[in-house]
Order: structure tokens, then sequence, then C-alpha cells
């Protein structure tokens, strides 16, 4: 696939946030969603004296970055691992703290431009959605063999769907004539399942109930819920953090942890308070920044991104 159709969301606001804090010789950045290299290519290119570690799950996606970035050689370091790794990589690096991490939320363009990986709706695929293929459970075997309550659980957690009873009798009924395999038959299903009224609004029907199983296979929000944190306690004083999200369960938590690092903890009447209730962050963002519309007229995929940022502005106390 070509890489030219790639291009990152929001790639220059992304620098200008982190740039305050990659200008010194041996500044460390982190792209902990490596994907095509497109931001990590843009970050090595704007901050010459910087080093970068870049960390995906796909080992397709780091061989294509790789051949990408090998232009600038040593200064670009690809791990194979899952962004709430990353203490165990910087450890394993012998890197204590870092000044810049970045995350992009979005699916790869990649992993949904090939076919084969089954997390697009609009073309059929066999129903795989893994980011790692080769570790966990596919879609297919979620759908086949996931109760029913559970099921339901997670289109109404990860989909926000309000059908999900609907689908997922559905489904039930259909796996036990014939375990699911395809996407095709599944988005069929969804149609079929929803009343009018639903198929109106917002796009294809079965969006929500991918991004749902998406969400699951992949581990996705348990794992974010453990990556942003482990992100802020890398950073250094003065270190900063950018992060992408594009559905409102990821913006939720990156906010709620953002929040609560730039948060005053102390117990209210306190003449002086003392350094450990003091916030550990300030945010950069007010509120979350939206893409312009120029780049969404350029970028479909930029439509639903929110970006939030934040410094590390002094280190934690016990």
């Amino acid at each position: 696939m070509s890489q030219s159709r790639h291009v990152p969301v929001m790639l220059q606001r992304c620098l200008d946030l982190l740039a305050p804090a990659l200008q010194e010789p041996g500044a460390v950045v982190v792209d902990c969603t490596l994907g095509l290299g497109g931001h990590s290519e843009a970050l090595l290119e704007r901050f010459p004296e910087a080093r970068l570690v870049a960390l995906d799950r796909d080992k397709e996606a780091l061989r294509l970055s790789g051949e990408r970035l090998a232009p600038h050689g040593e200064r670009a370091t690809l791990v194979h691992a899952v962004y709430d790794e990353l203490p165990e990589v910087l450890d394993r690096l012998g890197v204590p703290r870092v000044q810049g991490v970045l995350f992009d939320l979005g699916v790869s363009s990649m992993q949904l431009d090939e076919a084969d990986r089954g997390f697009a709706y609009a073309q059929d695929a066999p129903l795989d959605m893994r980011m790692d293929q080769s570790t966990g459970m596919s879609a297919a075997e979620v759908l086949n063999t996931y109760p029913p309550g559970e099921l339901v659980r997670i289109l109404r957690a990860y989909g926000e769907e309000k059908q999900a009873k609907r689908i997922v009798s559905a489904v039930v009924r259909e796996r036990e004539k014939e375990p699911f395999t395809n996407s095709a038959r599944l988005v069929e299903l969804i149609r079929a399942a929803l009343p009018q009224a639903a198929k109106r609004t917002g796009g294809n029907p079965a969006k929500r109930t991918f991004q749902a199983l998406r969400i699951e296979v992949n581990g996705e929000l348990s794992v974010l819920e453990r990556a942003i944190p482990a992100a802020v306690e890398a950073l250094a004083v003065g270190g900063r953090i950018a992060v992408l999200s594009y559905q409102s369960l990821e913006d939720r938590l990156v906010k709620q942890v953002l929040a609560a690092g730039a948060a005053n903890t102390a117990p209210p009447g306190l003449p002086v308070v003392p350094e450990r209730y003091a916030p550990r962050l300030k945010l950069l963002t007010r509120g979350a920044e939206l893409p312009t519309e120029e780049e969404i007229a350029e970028n479909r995929r930029a439509a639903p991104a929110r970006l939030r940022g934040a410094e590390r502005i002094r280190e934690s106390v016990g």
C-alpha cells in the first residue's frame, strides 16, 4: 500500500504542542502509536537534536515504518510493544525520563486499508481485528463464544450502541446455525436487526458494533487506562504529552487522567498548600482541540479527532 495515502492527523498542532520540550540536544520523544510512521518521521525532521522511541503492537506497521525511518539511523528506536508497556520499554533502553510523548489513538490507516484484517465494515473480510495478529482472540471468536449478556455489555460500553440487545439476540440466533467468520454477514445481520429509525442516523449502522469488537479484541480501553498515567509518570519536569483520540470513551479517559494531574488535591482551608497536593501537570489545551475545517476537507479521517495536551510541572512527591 502506498504511504502517501496516510496523512497524519493534526500533525502541525501536535508538533507545536511538543516543541518547547524537544529543543534541547538529547531530548527523548516517544511515539506510542507508530503506525505508518507519519508522526514519527515529522518529529525526527522537526527536532534534529531529539531521539525517538516508537512503539507498535503491529509487526507489519513496524516493518513498514522501519523502512520509512531508516534514513534517521540511530536516532530512531522501534519497539514491538503495546503502549501500556512503556515503563518496561524505557527501563530496557536505560531511559529514566522523557521530554515528549505522543499518542494517536486512531486505528492506523494501514489496518483500515488492508482488507484482510477485518477492521472495516465497508468490505467483506475475515473478522479478525487483532492489531497484533500473533496473539489473542479474534473478533469472530468473541462473537461466536461470548455469553449474550457479555456481548450486550461490550456493545453498550464500547460502541455506545443503543440497540445492543436486538443485535446480540440476532447474533446468538445466527451463530447457532453457523459460526461467524466474515464481516459482510455481520453487517447484513445488523442492518436487518435495527429498526428503521436507527438506520437513518449516523452513517453505517455497523460502525458502533465494529468499534466495540475492536476495543474488546485489543483490550484498548484497559490498555489506555494504564498507558496514559504511565506516560505522564515517564515525563521529566518540563516534558509534554499530546494525545489524539477519536471517540468519546477514549477522550473522556484521557481528560480524566490529565485533569487529575492538573488538580490541586489539598483539603480545603489550608493556608499554604503542601507540595504533595500541588498540581503535577499544567493543561496546554482548553478542553479538547478539534481539527480545522480545511484539514477535515483534506482528510476525512481527521473529523472525529480530539487533541489534548499537558506539561509536567513538578515531580511526584510521596
